[in-house]
């Protein structure tokens, strides 16, 4: 196999990473990026496109476009995310409901480790900088922590109707969440009230739903990450720290141990606790990321 094939597979499977991160509601797949390493060339790829690049198709042909576009590692990229979203989002509802604290200790373990795999190229602690520069940071991950906490906190919505501008507009959001690290496209669409029902129509193939939700979540990725990309140019650190404050702020929807949704001690668990098992599938998920690091350079996102 050459090395092209090699990364190629590489990044389908690296694409079905993100995938089960955006079927399980609180996992985010832009968090699953950072950790992957693919997150930058994915924003600054879907950034691309706009009504220029497709000038560029009919005046310079396909070939130009393809590259422009960076269109085989989108192709295989999302190819990952969306065949993992199909086969995955039976197992993921599965597992939250009759797994849900192992479940949740492995993936607390793997973004508990992301933090530090983020924050390691910033300055966050370097405190030999200017006092302003260094409560700049400090209030850059408070407020972005802060904003995620509320965002994950909200309340499901629940009793609206299923009509086809509030699935687009569904699309939308989730999609502009899906590529923030540490807000969780799957959750907002249990807030909205809507994962349930976009499971059945993957599941299902309900082909009318899957094209508008479709709709509202390109709308929502080649917006947004206009946005990102402009960040990453301009302010690379502050970025990563705001990111970091973004998965902190959102870490407490995986703790493992519930009581009719509010967390608890392990001790104060009504059930079987699972502790020690909890304990070394958390460890699995945190080291994995460190071994992950080790072998492709994670955090140079």
């Amino acid at each position: 196999m050459n090395s092209k094939s090699s990364k190629n597979i590489k990044l389908y499977f690296k694409g079905m990473a993100m995938g089960i991160a955006d079927a399980f509601p609180g996992i985010s797949g832009g968090t699953m990026a950072l950790i992957l390493g693919v997150y930058k060339e994915l924003v600054n790829s879907i950034s691309i496109i706009n009504f220029s690049l497709f000038k560029t198709l009919k005046k310079e042909g396909l070939k130009e476009f393809w590259k422009k576009l960076n269109g085989t590692f989108l192709v295989i990229l999302f190819s990952g995310i969306i065949s993992s979203l199909v086969v995955f989002m039976n197992l993921a509802s599965f597992l939250i409901d009759n797994f849900p604290i192992l479940i949740w200790s492995f993936f607390l373990g793997l973004v508990s480790a992301s933090i530090y795999i983020i924050l390691k190229p910033t300055d966050l602690f370097d405190f030999n900088n200017k006092t302003k520069h260094i409560l700049k940071n400090w209030f850059l991950l408070i407020s972005s922590f802060y904003v995620s906490y509320l965002l994950t906190s909200l309340p499901e919505i629940n009793n609206l109707n299923e009509n086809i501008l509030f699935i687009f507009f569904a699309g939308f959001i989730a999609s502009c969440a899906m590529i923030l690290p540490g807000i969780s496209g799957s959750y907002i669409l249990v807030i909205l009230g809507l994962y349930k029902t976009m499971s059945k129509a993957l599941i299902n193939i309900e082909l009318d739903k899957i094209i508008i939700f479709g709709f509202g979540v390109i709308l929502g990725l080649t917006s947004f990450s206009k946005v990102v990309k402009w960040g990453f140019d301009k302010f690379p650190n502050k970025i990563l720290i705001m990111m970091t404050g973004l998965i902190i702020g959102s870490i407490h929807k995986l703790w493992p141990w519930k009581l009719n949704e509010i967390n608890v001690l392990p001790k104060n668990y009504s059930e079987y606790n699972y502790l020690l098992e909890s304990i070394v599938l958390f460890i699995i998920g945190f080291f994995l990321i460190f071994l992950l690091e080790k072998k492709q350079q994670l955090s140079k996102y």
